[in-house]
């Protein structure tokens, strides 16, 4: 009796022993098989615009609207250049050499990177002359009262070279403003400067006095910096409506002569790409 009960313990033992190996192999399956979630990375998945790509793409796009602006800027001045030879503009002017009141040699090539305004008359003029040279004067101080407006030079040349001395020349022009620079010279040069500018002169008779009053164009002509003839201005304008229109050609040259951007870069690489 009593080995038969220990025998029956010895078997559930066992027995017990058998399912707990069973059941430790199951879950270690099933523990092999689960997945754990992994965690989610704080990183941020790349963006598709970089500030790489972004700052290439606004390059790009400065880039062609330097180029538009250059390819408009050199349209408009070839059509600019176009409309002066079918108006003529490019026949007057031209390079002189004459002698100013303090007796200097002065050419033409001296007024280059000045505005000049230019009147051909003489000293011996009984109203004319008087009356455009006193427009003159106020057409050179309203321009040289604006802010952002560069000076006006006035020059005045005579057609009458046998009265008109330098020292006549300096002493009638002081009457109008210190401003103005007084030119003449041989009648050989005068007649060459006249012709430059397609001025009418001509001498009339003596009187008993040997005096006689010289016939001549009575015109302003604005020159610009680069000594080229822009626009003439008769008796018909005022002092106010010459002004305004030189101040408008003023401009007008600032904006088609300033180096643009794209110019300016041009310029500087321009070095770098020969040497390359």
């Amino acid at each position: 009796m009593m080995s038969s009960l220990l025998c029956r313990t010895v078997c559930l033992r066992r027995n017990h022993q058998r399912h707990l190996k069973e059941i430790s192999t199951v879950l270690s399956r099933n523990f092999a098989d689960m997945q754990i979630p992994k965690r989610k990375s704080d990183k941020k998945p790349p963006s598709i615009v970089s500030w790489k790509s972004l700052a290439l793409v606004v390059g790009v796009g400065g880039s062609l609207t330097l180029l538009m602006q250059y390819i408009k800027r050199e349209k408009d001045m070839a059509a600019e250049r176009e409309r002066k030879r079918s108006l003529g503009k490019a026949a007057i002017g031209g390079s002189f050499e004459l002698i100013d009141q303090n007796k200097q040699v002065r050419k033409s090539e001296d007024f280059i990177g000045q505005w000049v305004l230019l009147y051909f008359g003489f000293t011996h003029c009984p109203d004319i002359c008087p009356e455009e040279l006193e427009k003159m004067t106020e057409v050179v101080n309203i321009i040289d009262a604006r802010k952002d407006t560069p000076n006006l030079q006035p020059i005045f040349i005579t057609v009458d070279p046998s009265r008109d001395t330098p020292e006549a020349v300096g002493k009638y022009l002081l009457e109008f403003s210190p401003k103005f620079i007084g030119l003449t010279g041989s009648t050989e040069q005068i007649a060459k400067a006249c012709k430059a500018y397609r001025v009418y002169f001509s001498a009339g008779p003596k009187d008993q006095d040997s005096d006689y009053i010289v016939d001549h164009t009575i015109i302003m002509y604005l020159i610009d910096p680069n000594g080229e003839f822009v626009d003439y201005y008769g008796q018909a304008r005022n002092s106010h409506e010459t002004a305004d229109s030189i101040q408008f050609h003023m401009t007008k040259w600032k904006i088609a002569n300033e180096k643009s951007l794209f110019d300016q870069i041009v310029e500087k690489t321009s070095p770098l790409l020969k040497s390359s």
